[in-house]
C-alpha cells in the first residue's frame, strides 16, 4: 500500500504515516528511553535486506549519541544487529515497549559491525503531538552556533570554576533572538531558563522545547564576568541550520605586515577589503594573521593564516600593532589567552604557552 498522508520532520528524520485499515491494528506502546540503562537487553525488529519480520537481540551500549546526520539527535546505541532495511523498525525493551526507532549503523564495511543507532523514543514523543495536530514541528531557537569548552585551563581563564559547565558561543547570527538579546561571540552560556547547561546537546534540547513567544533567562560568562540576558524565544525558520557558510578566498601575504617574532606570526589590520574577501563582517575588528612560522609557538597552538585575533587576555585588539604590544608585554610562561575568529568556524579560544610550561 502507499499512503499519501505523511507528516514529516526532516530535522529529526521522523515521520508519521496514516494507514487506512478496515479494522483496528495491533500496536506497541512507546516506552521511556530515558529510563533505559547501559546493559539493558533490547530487540530490534525490521526487514533487513528485504527479510520481513526479522528480530535481532542485544544490549544498550550507550545513550545520547550524535553522528551529525540530523540537526536534532538523541541516539541509543545498541549491539543488536541492524542492517539496511531495519531503518524505521522498532527497538523494543523486554517489557514490549518501543524505546527507539532504528535509524543508522556506524560501519566501515557497509554491513553491521556492532554499532547500531536508534532514535530515542522520547524524541519521537516530543514531536508526535505537533505532527498530529499541525503537520509540522515548531521549534524555538536562539540563533547561535556553539561548541563545548574542552580544555580545563582555557575554561578556568574564561571564568568557569572546577566542576562548572558551560558552552561557548562561537557565532551569533544576525537578526535572531540571541543577537536581539545582546549575546556575543565568545560568551559562555552556563544556565538557560534556570537549568544548568553541560553541553551543546542539552542547550539545543532546552531551547527547542521552549514555547514560542516565551521569554527566558540566559546566564553567561563574558570575559570572566557573569551577565544575565532575557531572550524572547521565536519560531525557528524552516531553513535554519541548513544553509552553507561561504568559502573564504585565500589570503595573500601583505607587504605591510607586522612581525610578532615572539610567537611566530605576521599580522595586519583588518581592512574593509580584507573583511569582504575573507567573509568577515564589515564591523569586525582585530589583527589578521597573514603568515605563521611552522616552527613557532602560534603554529603549535593551531593558529593559521586568515584567522582574526580579537582579544588578548580578554582585552580587545583593534590592530596589528596592538597585538604585537599585547604579546610583547605578556608572559608566555604563564600563558596568553587569545580570542580568535575564523571566517567559517566562528569564535574560539587559544592558549599560547611556552614549550617548557605547556601540557
Amino acid at each position: 500500500f502507499i499512503s499519501k498522508d505523511v507528516k514529516s520532520d526532516p530535522k529529526t528524520d521522523l515521520a508519521i504515516v496514516r494507514i487506512e485499515a478496515p479494522a483496528a491494528l495491533p500496536f506497541l506502546e512507546l516506552g521511556d528511553s530515558d529510563a533505559m540503562e547501559i546493559g539493558d537487553r533490547v530487540l530490534a525488529v525490521g526487514a533487513p535486506f528485504g527479510l520481513t519480520g526479522t528480530v535481532t537481540h542485544g544490549i544498550i551500549s550507550a545513550k545520547g549519541r550524535s553522528l551529525q546526520l540530523n540537526m536534532y539527535e538523541d541516539f541509543l546505541q545498541t549491539d543488536a544487529a541492524i542492517n539496511p532495511g531495519n531503518s524505521g523498525g522498532p527497538l523494543v525493551s523486554l517489557d514490549g515497549r518501543v524505546i527507539g526507532i532504528n535509524a543508522a549503523i556506524k560501519s566501515r564495511s557497509g554491513g553491521f559491525q556492532g554499532v547500531g543507532l536508534a532514535i530515542a523514543s522520547n524524541m519521537a514523543k516530543s514531536i508526535m503531538p505537533q505532527l498530529l495536530k499541525d503537520g509540522v514541528v515548531c521549534r524555538g531557537y536562539l540563533g547561535v552556533q556553539i561548541k563545548e569548552v574542552l580544555e580545563p585551563e582555557v575554561a578556568s581563564r574564561l571564568g568557569l570554576k572546577e566542576g562548572e559547565h558551560g558552552v561557548l558561543v562561537t557565532r551569533v547570527f544576525e537578526d535572531t533572538p540571541g543577537s536581539r538579546a545582546g549575546l556575543k561571540n565568545g560568551d559562555i552560556i552556563t544556565t538557560l531558563d534556570g537549568k544548568t547547561v553541560r553541553n551543546g546537546h542539552e542547550l539545543q534540547t532546552i531551547v527547542a522545547r521552549q514555547a514560542v513567544g516565551k521569554t527566558i533567562e540566559v546566564r553567561v560568562l563574558r570575559d570572566g564576568q557573569a551577565k544575565t540576558f532575557a531572550v524572547k524565544i521565536e519560531e525557528q525558520p524552516r531553513q535554519y541550520g541548513t544553509t552553507r557558510v561561504p568559502v573564504p578566498r585565500r589570503i595573500e601575504r601583505e607587504p605591510n605586515s607586522v612581525a610578532i617574532d615572539k610567537i611566530g606570526v605576521e599580522s595586519v589590520d583588518l581592512t574593509a577589503d580584507l573583511a569582504d574577501n575573507l567573509s568577515y563582517k564589515q564591523q569586525a575588528r582585530g589583527a589578521l594573521i597573514t603568515k605563521v612560522d611552522p616552527e613557532g609557538l602560534a603554529a603549535d597552538a593551531g593558529l593559521e593564516r586568515g584567522m582574526l585575533i580579537t582579544k588578548v587576555d580578554k582585552k580587545p585588539i583593534q590592530a596589528a600593532k596592538e597585538l604585537r604590544e599585547a604579546i610583547d608585554s605578556a608572559s608566555l610562561d604563564k600563558g596568553v589567552l587569545l580570542q580568535v575568529e575564523t571566517p567559517r568556524g566562528g569564535t574560539s579560544f587559544v592558549l599560547l604557552k611556552s614549550a617548557k610550561h605547556a601540557h
